[in-house]
């Protein structure tokens, strides 16, 4: 299914792309700079990437369910986001229009990869600090789109246009507040992975989970040198000590 839902992703954004192209007045370079275009490339490249681990079997490795987990949170949130936009603007009487491509991008992907991300099986845990790691990307985007913003004289967002919302208090609380919802999201998708973690296969084809005993420790493997030896005497852990019985046993060879 990954597999599949990264083809329907990368068809999504070929449509969105063709879909503003269509407007003369829109600098195609512009598109790539929404953070939905960014993320759903990025979700694109996880979801085929994870989607052929799975065919391979066998638990993800950590590093790549940090960055899934990341991804997908990157992908709600431009849904969550664009989904506001388009309230707002419903509010004011402003038409917005969505187009099928920008429905897969905002609302059909983001669905499907959080329904994954917690259904799925061979999903390790993911650390808490990729809470923190999830906003390095998010930091620098902002950064690099206040920066072009003024020199092509375009937002991807209304909220990041300082003549929109004002300088510095109406663009830091916007900020603050996408900040907060990408953070409260990624730790929900951090503790989906804690909350039902994938069991890990042991070298001998069982989990780690079915492994251990009940006071956690593992079952100690048995000895093949002594599977099939002969009871040298009745199991007493004072047999070899006892005088008397080592007087019987040599009358009785």
């Amino acid at each position: 299914m990954r597999l599949i839902a990264a083809v329907v992703g990368a068809i999504a954004l070929a449509g969105d792309l063709d879909y503003v192209q269509g407007f003369t007045s829109f600098a195609t370079a512009n598109w790539f700079s929404y953070f939905t275009t960014q993320s759903g490339m990025a979700g694109v490249v996880v979801l085929a990437a994870s989607g052929v681990h799975a065919l391979r079997g066998g638990v993800e490795p950590r590093l790549m369910a940090a960055v899934r987990a990341i991804v997908v949170s990157y992908m709600v949130v431009s849904g969550v986001v664009f989904g506001l936009i388009v309230l707002e603007s419903s509010a004011q009487s402003y038409h917005v229009e969505v187009p099928w491509s920008s429905r897969l991008l905002h609302f059909v992907l983001p669905a499907y990869a959080l329904l994954d991300w917690t259904l799925a099986p061979g999903r390790p845990r993911v650390p808490w600090p990729a809470v923190g790691w999830a906003m390095a990307y998010p930091v620098a985007w902002c950064a690099f789109t206040e920066v072009r913003g003024p020199r092509v004289g375009w937002y991807p967002y209304f909220f990041m246009d300082p003549a929109q919302v004002g300088v510095p208090l109406g663009i830091a609380a916007w900020f603050a507040l996408v900040a907060g919802v990408l953070a409260a999201i990624t730790a929900v998708v951090v503790a989906l992975s804690r909350i039902r973690p994938a069991d890990v296969p042991s070298a001998h084809g069982r989990t780690a989970s079915r492994d251990r005993g009940a006071d956690g420790t593992a079952d100690a493997p048995a000895d093949p040198g002594r599977a099939d030896a002969p009871a040298e005497h009745d199991g007493s852990p004072d047999d070899a000590s006892d005088p008397a019985r080592r007087r019987r046993a040599s009358i009785g060879r």
